[in-house]
């Protein structure tokens, strides 16, 4: 079986069914929590060649033509649901539009909600929409990394993915090594290591 192709945002969407789209921004803390969640899938699993697998950033509107070229689209998120910290919730089809324009964090959340609409609009949204979304403990942390506890909760959201892509028909394999770094779906300086062991200690930054 072929390994799915994984990009950024940019180019020729090429041809494709699924898009596992992560979006977020790693800067601020715990909005990184999709990113983080695709990059985690793309290291343990390896899908189909009609599988494209996307850190999509905060790019917004942008991403409407990955999205109109997709059948079936799962997302991970950091979404405001008003529920505990790290709370993990699985949004299906016409909910998740709803989900992704309410309490939002931050400008990609908005650019993502028009893309929905803009495909919803022209007809073109997925046949099949979830999204994976955690409940945020911290967002006000330029350049922090995760929480704990909503790191924890990778694991706990890779499952969920799995189980919506069964659901799909969508196979996904164990990796028997790495992926190649030309098979990265974010810059490798981004990697969550890299990220974190560079930020300078408390003492060393005052922020």
């Amino acid at each position: 079986m072929n390994t799915s192709s994984s990009c950024f945002a940019d180019g020729d969407p090429g041809a494709y069914e699924t898009l596992i789209l992560g979006i977020g921004n790693i800067l601020w803390a715990d909005e990184g929590f999709g990113i983080r969640a695709v990059e985690a899938l793309h290291a343990e699993y390896a899908f189909p060649d009609k599988v494209r697998i996307m850190d999509g950033g905060t790019q917004g509107i942008f991403l409407l033509p990955w999205v109109r070229n997709a059948r079936r689209l799962l997302i991970f998120d950091a979404i405001d649901f008003g529920l505990p910290p790290a709370t993990l919730k699985l949004i299906r089809d016409d909910d998740v539009p709803r989900f992704m324009g309410v309490k939002k964090m931050s400008m990609h959340q908005t650019g993502f909600q028009e893309v929905l609409s803009s495909a919803q609009l022209a007809d073109e949204l997925p046949e099949e929409i979830a999204l994976i979304g955690v409940q945020p403990e911290l967002l006000d942390d330029y350049g922090g990394s995760l929480r704990d506890s909503i790191r924890a909760q990778i694991p706990s959201a890779i499952t969920l993915a799995l189980e919506v892509l069964e659901q799909w028909g969508v196979p996904a394999i164990v990796r028997d090594n790495a992926p190649r770094a030309s098979d990265l779906i974010g810059p490798g300086a981004l990697d969550i290591r890299g990220y974190e062991t560079g930020r300078p200690s408390d003492k060393g930054e005052l922020r």
